[in-house]
């Protein structure tokens, strides 16, 4: 891109996978003042990634918005709300950045007292996203990060349910399951 300057978000997710979308150009980068978080909300029976403001610093991907146009971005994340990050709490290259936002679970949509489990599938595009940008230090980070691994994941590999899920190869499929078990965090069937 030239010098001109396009709107972009903070993927710290599933949008860490470039498999996952075309949104170009693309860079890493480091946020400070947020968190990951599994979110439990009544829109469905599965837990979401989200972010809330804390004294933490998260990797994630900062990309453009296709022609300016959130829309299809915002229908993609439904279930967040978007809000605008703070000029001096990202570090990245992407000096045709003129402003980025974010995306966090909207509050209505909360479910406090639910405990729904995290989908495989779903964490299986998250760390191949990881692994791929900042390889198995950044993908250890990432579990190091996130809060709410003390819910159940389940094992929907054999049939994915999560709509963006990716093939893996041998490889990111151990680490993701080695890390699951060296961290003691249960999958079920």
């Amino acid at each position: 891109m030239s010098s001109q300057k396009f709107p972009a978000f903070f993927g710290y997710g599933s949008l860490v996978n470039r498999a996952t979308h075309d949104y170009a150009p693309a860079v890493p980068a480091r946020l400070r003042g947020w968190r990951r978080v599994w979110r439990h909300t009544v829109l469905r029976p599965f837990a979401f990634l989200s972010v809330e403001p804390a004294d933490a610093e998260i990797d994630g991907l900062v990309a453009a918005v296709p022609h300016g146009d959130w829309s299809a971005l915002d229908q993609r994340e439904a279930a967040y709300d978007r809000t605008g990050l703070a000029a001096g709490a990202l570090r990245h290259d992407a000096g045709w950045a003129q402003s980025v936002e974010i995306y966090a679970v909207a509050r209505d949509h909360a479910d406090p007292a639910a405990r729904h489990p995290i989908l495989l599938s779903y964490l299986d595009v998250v760390v191949q996203g990881f692994l791929r940008e900042f390889g198995t230090t950044g993908a250890n980070g990432f579990f190091a990060s996130t809060q709410g691994w003390e819910t159940a994941i389940l094992d929907d590999r054999a049939a994915p349910v999560y709509p963006r899920h990716q093939v893996l190869t041998k490889g990111e499929t151990a680490f993701v399951d080695e890390t699951l078990h060296r961290l003691g965090i249960k999958t079920a069937p």
